[in-house]
């Protein structure tokens, strides 16, 4: 069997991406109840407040002073999508939008000339912990886009394109669920207007597979000038070809070839990022991507000057109460009621 790795690198809370990719945060935090009023019910002495990455007792408060999260921070020239596992996220940006979403959602969010925003995790269960999983993706735009207007749309669980297949071994079963890219017969929802994932040829693919034990699955063949990256996130290992990797590795594999996976005696959780480089210089500082320095410069100006648009919310880290509802409020002030 060809040995379809062409290389292997260990994973953090940040994991290596390559282009059109910039990189993936991975949060897996065990909040524990809620005070009532949706932060941590527990003491936070020992934690550096305001920037606590420590994962102490299995979770962070990150940038958040009373509920956990990232409060108003500014974004320019890419795009962040936000697949939400369990738990749930309260967003609220500069453009006026606002959503709870969580529980299988995904958020995808063009920064393009220049947007803030806030992603705070609301703990809702006072008498149950409170569980937070979520992938965020940051997907670059070409320097053509990277000046358009900021844009978002929800990728609600209900309309997200999954599959339970039995593994092509015939033994167990395969959870496939697609946020973007075409894969057996899903059809999944459309990203942004004038995201990368939408023109034509750039090959973009998010999936995520579930396996379980001594399950197989096969790869479709993408794009020969494509990139694909695989991310063993969770459970024992899975062998990719003809090489075994552990859990907590990701591996750039071969993209013009049918890959087998199989899962090991524990399955396996992956991720897959796929797409045709964009091929420009990347110049990032924080949470601005351009592609020279002087852009970087001229993105610090902006902002300074503008703030991108302002913050119309009484404080940097807005929620939107103890109802465990998931909704979306767009710019246009178009509404989306879930649950």
């Amino acid at each position: 069997m060809a040995n379809s790795v062409l290389q292997k690198f260990p994973l953090g809370s940040q994991w290596p991406t390559v282009d059109p990719f910039l990189f993936v945060a991975y949060h897996n935090d065990d909040y524990p109840a809620s005070d009532g009023a949706l932060a941590p019910g527990v003491p936070l002495t020992g934690r550096q407040i305001g920037n606590d990455f420590s994962g102490r007792d299995g979770w962070s408060m990150y940038h958040g002073q009373a509920v956990p999260g990232f409060p108003q921070h500014p974004h320019r020239g890419f795009e962040t999508i936000t697949y939400v596992r369990c738990g749930y996220i309260d967003h609220a940006d500069s453009l006026g939008a606002t959503a709870r979403f969580g529980e299988g959602d995904t958020q995808w969010m063009t920064a393009g000339s220049g947007i803030q925003h806030c992603e705070m995790f609301p703990l809702l269960n006072d008498d149950a912990p409170n569980p937070l999983e979520l992938f965020q993706i940051w997907l670059n735009l070409p320097a053509r886009d990277k000046m358009v207007d900021p844009y978002f749309t929800m990728l609600w669980s209900h309309v997200t394109p999954t599959e339970v297949i039995t593994g092509a071994n015939g033994e167990g079963s395969v959870s496939l669920t697609v946020l973007a890219g075409h894969i057996r017969n899903l059809e999944p929802a459309t990203p942004p207007p004038d995201s990368w994932a939408s023109r034509d040829g750039a090959d973009v693919a998010i999936w995520h597979l579930s396996m379980e034990p001594h399950t197989r699955f096969e790869l479709p063949v993408a794009a020969e000038e494509s990139t694909r990256a695989l991310y063993a996130f969770e459970g024992s290992t899975v062998t990719i070809g003809a090489t075994e990797i552990d859990a907590g590795t990701g591996a750039l594999i071969q993209s013009d070839e049918v890959i087998e996976l199989s899962a090991g005696p524990e399955g396996i959780e992956i991720m897959i990022l796929q797409g045709r480089p964009i091929g420009e210089p990347v110049a990032q500082h924080g949470p601005f991507v351009m592609n020279t320095q002087s852009e970087i410069q001229d993105a610090f100006s902006d902002y300074q000057a503008t703030q991108f648009g302002g913050w119309p919310w009484p404080n940097e880290a807005p929620n939107h109460g103890a109802e465990a509802r998931r909704f979306a409020i767009h710019a246009d002030g178009h509404r989306e009621d879930i649950s």
